[in-house]
């Protein structure tokens, strides 16, 4: 049987442990039994032999004190330790499951995309190009970073996400490569509905390479909450766009009262018709005349409302009346 060290030392302590109780526990009873005898001499042989016994079970206690504690490093001393070969487990193989052959089906066809998801620069800014000269195609621009201030054409505090109101925002970029005169365009688009917020295209004014920044200043209620991108282009080619986001309802403009004029009417004489009623009497002995008014009323045309109202006299109509003359009774 091949033994290591470590398990031999704890062997030899084991074993010595248990001779300490079987010393000690023959040791005791070898006492009890040799005082309990009448004879000396035989009391003696059993008294000395027990407590011979208790002295080795104190013995063994110390040595198996000093087997736990120094043995094992005085031996690796002499004796110095190799390494000893560990099992390893190998992997115990899982049955797997036997796939059953289904029905293959007959590959379809791919439809191919009309469109790619490439930007493209709308017609109506491509009619605002004024440059002649052919842009590099080697141009390129750094993502953006969009923030409300920029500083050396750096931006200062740059963020992703801007709550309403926003004002002016700035993006800001690294470019190199670039051709002067060249034209480049840069276009802010609201995401969710294509809606151009802000557009520049102007031929490059700038070096080969650099810093850079665009800005859009719309009005305060084009900012709606939602995702925006800013793309760039060199001449009619795509180069680069990032995103940022508002959030919050923008303020609305508020509404300017606009003077309109209002007429002012002038006062118009109003001729009110009189009427001159002329009676002629004559006194005689008759009986009383029945007076007849006939008196013919004429329409007049009211006054219209003009700029420069005139006021129209209108005829006053005059009644008379007509005595009629009766025969006088002749006295008889």
């Amino acid at each position: 049987m091949n033994l290591d060290i470590r398990t031999g030392v704890e062997t030899a302590f084991w074993l010595t442990i248990l001779g300490i109780a079987i010393s000690f526990w023959l040791g005791i009873r070898f006492i009890r039994s040799g005082r309990k005898l009448l004879y000396f001499r035989k009391r003696r042989e059993l008294m000395v032999q027990g407590w011979r016994l208790v002295f080795i079970s104190l013995g063994l206690t110390v040595a198996a004190f000093l087997l736990n504690q120094y043995a094992e490093p005085v031996a690796y001393r002499f004796f110095p330790p190799s390494p000893t070969i560990t099992l390893t487990p190998t992997i115990t193989l899982t049955p797997t499951i036997t796939l059953t052959p289904t029905i293959t089906e007959t590959p379809t066809i791919t439809p191919t995309p009309l469109y790619t998801n490439t930007p493209e620069l709308p017609q109506v800014i491509k009619t605002q190009f004024t440059s002649l000269i052919t842009p590099n195609p080697d141009a390129v621009f750094s993502p953006l970073q969009f923030s409300k201030k920029v500083e050396n054409f750096l931006p200062v505090d740059p963020a992703t996400e801007f709550a309403n109101p926003v004002g002016k925002l700035f993006g800001t970029f690294t470019y190199n490569n670039m051709l002067a005169g060249s034209q480049w365009t840069a276009v802010w688009y609201r995401v969710s509905d294509g809606v151009v917020v802000c557009m520049e295209t102007k031929p490059w004014d700038g070096s080969t390479g650099g810093y850079g920044f665009v800005e859009c200043n719309p009005s305060s209620d084009q900012w709606l909450p939602g995702e925006y991108e800013v793309q760039l282009y060199v001449g009619e080619v795509f180069n680069v766009s990032s995103r940022f986001s508002v959030t919050g309802e923008p303020i609305k403009p508020s509404a300017t009262s606009t003077s309109t004029r209002t007429a002012t009417p002038t006062r118009t004489l109003t001729v009110t018709p009189t009427v001159t009623s002329t009676s002629t009497l004559r006194p005689t002995n008759t009986l009383q005349p029945t007076a007849t008014d006939t008196a013919t009323p004429t329409l007049s045309p009211m006054p219209t409302f003009t700029r420069t109202p005139s006021p129209t006299l209108t005829a006053s109509s005059t009644g008379t009346l007509q005595n009629t003359a009766t025969r006088s009774p002749t006295p008889r």
